[in-house]
């Protein structure tokens, strides 16, 4: 859990994304606290309408960078003019808004209260399906707050989604610290038999899966792969947190699988489904990454191509075993962040200019955006944006046929047809 300050600069857009930014953060139970002095990580969300407007951005940046362990710098002129903050050698991360919250994790877990109970937020319903992981990360914090998995049946669980469909929700979002080891603490992996179970609600509707170690998923990827091609309410989806290509780095940060296994689950899914998006978090700059550790972490990068990448610096959290080592100066973890951003851009763009120019159907409208526009997902959770949206008429919740017209490096541009 981290305690983080956010400041917001500019129009009603980027404090918009400021509050998604905060609930998410709040959802993975971090905090906010005034003052950078105070918090672990810094959040920027710039604006860059004037000259004047961006050497206050830049001197801002400076001084929080100075006041803080970590700085994550968004909004306007952190996409349009990123370059500046290395010209002005700030020690921050930009980001898109939207990769914000998985940044300030640091790799850990997201936490939910031991109370946590579905939420239904707008058309999207958020479904805790256990509390607890089994993993023992070297790094990690949130595994002190949540202990050992802690898995309510499955006909529990299903009752919660069946409730929110009921609300009228169009997505539920499966999430936990860990879903891939659902049902551990009872000797038995049943992530796949609870998605069953949930597919065959009736309603129209769609399903996430949240973060799942490589390890629990790499025991049931057959079966979990052959659930995901078999119902189409399930997004071709998954996020499998790899952290590092090095055998030797995952070792010290207790990550109990091995790159083999992560990349075996991999090879699964390209089996089974033919159109699917990888999601996968890298840390970089772990106290005992070498030179060729992190040349590994960008083969591994490269060989997997992952079409969602969370990047993180290490940064320690107290009370950690990671605490204690000796770091990384802090140089070298900003390269290594730098050089991997870069593969990251473009693999992500990638992925999105091969969408244009097709059709994907039955996407789901999932929330409002700026000016008029929607926020899609298409069958595969890729980001689909529509402009002008009432002038065709759509709304959250309703499912549309668009056409890709355009993309940008984290979205795509659709016209319904």
């Amino acid at each position: 859990m981290a305690r983080y300050h956010i400041e917001t600069y500019g129009c009603t857009s980027n404090r918009g994304e400021s509050r998604e930014i905060e609930r998410r953060l709040r959802d993975a139970g971090h905090y906010r606290v005034d003052g950078a002095e105070e918090a672990d990580v810094a959040i920027l969300n710039t604006c860059t309408v004037v000259e004047k407007t961006e050497r206050n951005m830049l001197r801002r940046a400076e001084e929080l960078a100075d006041e803080t362990a970590d700085l994550f710098i968004t909004g306007c002129m952190a996409l349009a003019q990123g370059e500046e903050f290395d010209r002005a050698d700030v020690d921050g991360q930009v980001l898109h808004w939207d990769e914000v919250p998985e940044a300030v994790t640091n790799g850990e877990c997201p936490t939910t209260t031991p109370d946590a109970e579905p939420i239904l937020d707008g058309v999207v319903g958020i479904l805790p399906i256990a509390r607890g992981c089994m993993s023992d990360c070297s790094y990690c914090i949130t595994k002190q707050a949540t202990g050992k998995i802690d898995s309510p049946s499955i006909e529990e669980n299903v009752e919660k989604a069946r409730a929110l469909i009921h609300a009228g929700a169009k997505e539920i979002r499966i999430t936990g610290q860990d879903t891939g080891v659902y049902g551990w603490d009872e000797g038995d992996r049943k992530l796949h038999r609870l998605l069953e179970a949930i597919c065959e609600i009736d309603g129209d509707f769609r399903v996430r899966v949240g973060m799942a170690n490589p390890k629990g998923v790499h025991g049931i990827r057959e079966e979990l792969a052959a659930v995901f091609a078999e119902y189409d309410e399930l997004y071709d989806f998954l996020h499998a947190p790899v952290q590092s290509g090095s055998d030797d780095v995952l070792g010290d940060m207790r990550r109990q699988h091995q790159v083999a296994e992560y990349v075996e689950v991999v090879e699964t899914f390209d089996d089974y489904l033919d159109y699917w998006t990888l999601s996968t978090d890298f840390i970089v700059g772990f106290p005992t990454e070498t030179d060729r550790d992190h040349e590994q972490s960008m083969a591994l990068l490269r060989e997997t191509r992952p079409e969602k990448i969370n990047v993180t610096r290490f940064s320690k959290r107290p009370g950690t075993d990671a605490a204690e080592m000796k770091g990384l100066g802090g140089t070298v973890k900003k390269e290594r962040s730098k050089e991997m951003s870069a593969v990251k851009r473009d693999l992500v763009a990638d992925a999105y200019a091969d969408m244009v120019g097709e059709v994907r159907e039955d996407v789901l409208v999932v929330e409002e955006g700026t000016a008029d526009s929607v926020k899609c997902r298409d069958s595969a959770y890729r980001q689909l944006i529509v402009q002008n949206a009432s002038d065709y008429g759509i709304a959250p919740g309703d499912f549309v046929d668009l056409e890709v017209t355009a993309h940008e490096t984290m979205y795509a541009f659709g016209k319904p047809r």
